[in-house]
């Protein structure tokens, strides 16, 4: 039986919403940063991705840091929510200021106002996103309850990161009489930096300020005691070092790669392979409307009826496979031409259902990852959400660029040409492109999946470790131990 009281609506679905800041972050900067910089602003892209991959290093390095402190941190307020609190102000201005830059700035002086501005947001969304994340295993400790409860966090998530990028596209973005192409409107950048900064503000408050009424039922860090260098990262090692732990960190980095090799080669497979309009892509992108409200319903029912880790294998199976069917039925010609409106609601129809069972099977391995905690705290006696959760944020991170670097890889293999236009690239290179694409994504996610196979924690396992700690909370407390 659980030892913390549900949480209400209310509460769950503040904690759901904190999603939208890390979402609208995480889009700005996927999609529109390096072109708003480099495109529109002028400068160099490769001086643009330096700076943006050393704000990325910074933050990564900061992920495990910032996580143990959290774990750690003593106030009234309790171990998370002060961390929250001080990071909505600072991080919303910075990311105003992102993408609203003084006019007259040198190259060089363009070049330090992003790095320290992209520096400053990424390390505030940091103290933010860690804490925030890891209160998730904290607000309860039901096996069933947890799974809803990320769900609501990935589904706010990716819907407040797509909302913002369809209105920027579709009413900031726009042409004028003086710009002809949307894209170069700067201030339509500046309004949609006012806009998100905004939701990223009032997602955090909500967030912090909703789940505030829960710091009663919060666990306190362990007593104070003298600290160095090596032993906090002794005990961040000790924490991390679990077979679950490392089944999900190895499925967490496949995964990312898979993502963002998937995400690199969008523009080449829907442009070049699909040969869709912009209209098109427009409307495959709008449907993560319906499968993100169609996650929340698989991934709790999958992880009642089958447990979290054999429905996120299960699931996962399904979703990897379906994805790349397209492309191999294509290579044997046995899909619709290009043009033919059968292959776009053939896609359309794929895309919904297969992103609906990713985000379940990401919502699966989030609530997997909560279930760690109770077994780490068997193990060192500490409670370590903040150090789980920060190494899957640190590994997303480190892991960014993989997905892009084996996109250009395909590329040079496809011997794809640069610059060209849909219709003008060789059949040849567009057949191979696909040929290579599926096989390869294939694989990564097969590699994710059985990686999952490793990982021990079922359900019985942790109402166990649950009724472990009850007996020795109740112990310690006979005893008047801390």
């Amino acid at each position: 039986m659980s030892a913390v009281p549900k949480p209400g609506l209310l509460t769950r679905l503040a904690y759901g919403f904190g999603g939208v800041a890390f979402g609208a972050k995480d889009n700005a900067f996927a999609y529109f940063l390096l072109l708003f910089y480099s495109q529109v602003l002028g400068l160099n892209a490769q001086l643009v991705a330096l700076a943006l991959g050393i704000a990325l290093v910074i933050d990564a390095i900061l992920d495990p840091i910032v996580g143990y402190w959290s774990d750690n941190f003593s106030s009234k307020l309790g171990r998370r929510h002060p961390m929250m609190y001080a990071a909505a102000i600072p991080v919303t201005i910075a990311f105003y200021f992102v993408w609203n830059p003084p006019a007259g700035l040198t190259d060089g002086q363009l070049w330090l106002y992003l790095l320290a501005l992209t520096v400053t947001v990424r390390v505030c969304i940091t103290f933010y996103e860690i804490p925030s994340y890891a209160l998730g295993a904290e607000l309860t400790d039901d096996y069933d309850a947890r799974t809803s409860l990320m769900g609501l966090r990935s589904f706010f998530t990716w819907i407040g990161g797509v909302t913002l990028a369809v209105i920027a596209l579709r009413y900031f973005l726009v042409p004028t009489p003086e710009v002809p192409n949307g894209y170069f409107n700067i201030p339509g950048y500046g309004t949609y930096g006012l806009l998100a900064a905004g939701m990223i503000f009032l997602s955090i408050l909500v967030c912090t300020a909703g789940t505030h009424n829960r710091i009663k039922y919060l666990r306190q860090p362990p007593p104070q005691r003298k600290q160095t260098v090596r032993s906090i990262f002794g005990e961040i090692f000790e924490s991390l070092a679990d077979r679950s732990f490392m089944a999900l960190f190895l499925a967490t980095l496949f995964g990312f790669v898979a993502g963002g090799l998937s995400a690199a080669l969008n523009h080449y497979l829907n442009g070049f392979f699909w040969e869709f309009t912009t209209e098109q892509v427009s409307v495959l992108t709008l449907s993560i409307y319906l499968s993100a409200p169609m996650s929340l319903i698989i991934a709790p029912l999958a992880g009642k009826l089958w447990g979290k880790r054999n429905a996120a294998i299960g699931l996962g199976a399904i979703a990897f496979t379906v994805a790349p069917a397209p492309y191999f039925l294509r290579l044997a010609g046995l899909m619709p031409p290009n043009g033919d409106p059968a292959l776009f609601n053939i896609m359309l129809f794929i895309i919904i259902f297969d992103v609906a069972l990713i985000i379940a099977v990401q919502i699966l391995t989030a609530s997997m990852v909560a279930d760690l905690v109770e077994q780490s705290e068997l193990k060192t006696g500490r409670r370590s959400e903040g150090i789980f959760f920060a190494s899957i944020t640190f590994i997303r991170k480190v892991t960014a660029a993989m997905g892009v670097f084996i996109a250009s890889m395909v590329l040079e293999l496809a011997k794809f040409p640069e610059g060209a236009q849909p219709g003008s690239v060789p059949d040849e290179a567009v057949r191979t492109l696909g040929a290579i694409y599926a096989p390869v994504m294939l694989g990564v996610w097969t590699l994710m999946i059985t990686s999952l196979f490793f990982y021990r924690i079922s359900r019985q396992q942790h109402v166990e470790n649950l009724r472990l700690l009850a007996e020795r909370r109740e112990a310690a407390a006979a005893s008047g131990a801390p």
